[in-house]
């Protein structure tokens, strides 16, 4: 069953404002981001605390995001943080509030994809 925030995304994660970056997609972008902030995969977010969602651009098919992620990794740094600046000039994790630890009833999203 999904929820208001599952839908196919290509994405873009940082370690901070003007640090490191990762480009991806999901079919579910609010798992995806949750295992990115928890460190649930060891790799590259996990080594470089990519854990601040900064952008997002939805789609409809997958497809069209894969295309979408692939030529945004062949991207020069300064278009991508251009990009992100356009959408979100201050750097804001986008995800700030999606998941409300402190009740004790909540249960972390879970990935199909």
């Amino acid at each position: 069953m999904g929820t208001h925030r599952t839908f196919v995304a290509t994405y873009m994660m940082a370690s901070q404002r003007n640090g490191t970056l990762y480009t991806g997609m999901t079919s579910n972008l609010w798992a995806r981001v949750w295992k990115h902030k928890t460190h649930a995969w060891a790799g590259f977010t996990d080594d470089y605390a990519c854990t601040r969602l900064v952008w997002f651009e939805r789609h409809v098919w997958v497809v069209d995001a894969i295309r979408r992620e692939k030529r945004i990794k062949k991207w020069l740094r300064d278009w991508k943080l251009a990009l992100i600046e356009k959408e979100n000039p201050d750097w804001l994790d986008l995800a700030a509030d999606w998941y409300p630890v402190s009740n004790p009833d909540w249960t972390p999203p879970a990935e199909e994809d």
